[in-house]
């Protein structure tokens, strides 16, 4: 039987997801509340980090040691920072990267983690079980590429279109690339998924109240899907 650890941000990205469970558990690990069931036949650990890349890394840590998943899955919502995004897209992130990471005071490119490199690259099977699923809203499209990950809600345009431009990346967050790098050092095949809720064009907070629940809605089908197929 499969193990699969899934770690959302916030209680509105695990509550979509948790409503597809069966069987439901619940534990509570330095205050952390885990909730494990079924989706088919495969055994899921929900957590909730809570915001940001230090509650996200934290997390994955405690979430591998208590409960030896197979897989790590990081999902909830994103901010596009790529034209070719609207809201409700969802994004499968086929490689991470820490924007807010900086050393190029030592000859380092911006993004560039001694020992893991500028880029953190997603488990090749799972990324590929993620592009199969069939999506019922045509008007939703998914995109492959990069997502980048800091510790700040980007609502500056100018940020925006400079992480796309730096990085490749399709869309912002604030913990995929942490929960990525915990996971890739503890040898784990991770993947990040992300339905985008607003993009950074000076209304995106409001945009992101506004679609927050049917963009975790969105997300959460789609993952339930991509469980039901893995072996």
């Amino acid at each position: 039987m499969k193990r699969v650890g899934i770690i959302f941000a916030m209680d509105e990205e695990l509550k979509e997801l948790k409503g597809y469970l069966k069987d439901i558990n619940q534990y509570t690990i330095f205050d952390l509340t885990f909730y494990e069931g079924m989706i088919d036949d495969v055994k899921c650990f929900l957590v909730e980090s809570g915001i940001g890349k230090v509650n996200s890394a934290r997390t994955t840590q405690i979430l591998i040691d208590n409960f030896k998943v197979d897989y790590i899955f990081n999902i909830g919502v994103a901010g596009g920072v790529s034209d070719c995004l609207h809201v409700g897209d969802i994004v499968i992130g086929e490689r991470l990267v820490q924007h807010d990471f900086d050393i190029t005071a030592f000859d380092h490119e911006k993004g560039y983690i001694p020992k893991i490199g500028v880029y953190l690259e997603s488990d090749f099977y799972l990324v590929k079980v993620a592009e199969e699923i069939p999506l019922e809203n045509k008007h939703i499209k998914v995109f492959t590429g990069t997502i980048a990950s800091g510790d700040i809600f980007c609502t500056d345009s100018n940020m925006a279109s400079k992480i796309n431009r730096k990085f490749n990346a399709l869309c912002v967050e604030m913990e995929g690339a942490s929960i990525a790098q915990v996971a890739f050092l503890s040898h784990i095949p991770f993947l990040i998924i992300r339905s985008i809720s607003d993009t950074p064009d000076n209304h995106n907070v409001d945009t992101y109240d506004a679609f927050l629940e049917e963009s975790c809605k969105v997300v959460a089908g789609y993952v339930k899907e991509m469980i039901r197929r893995l072996k």
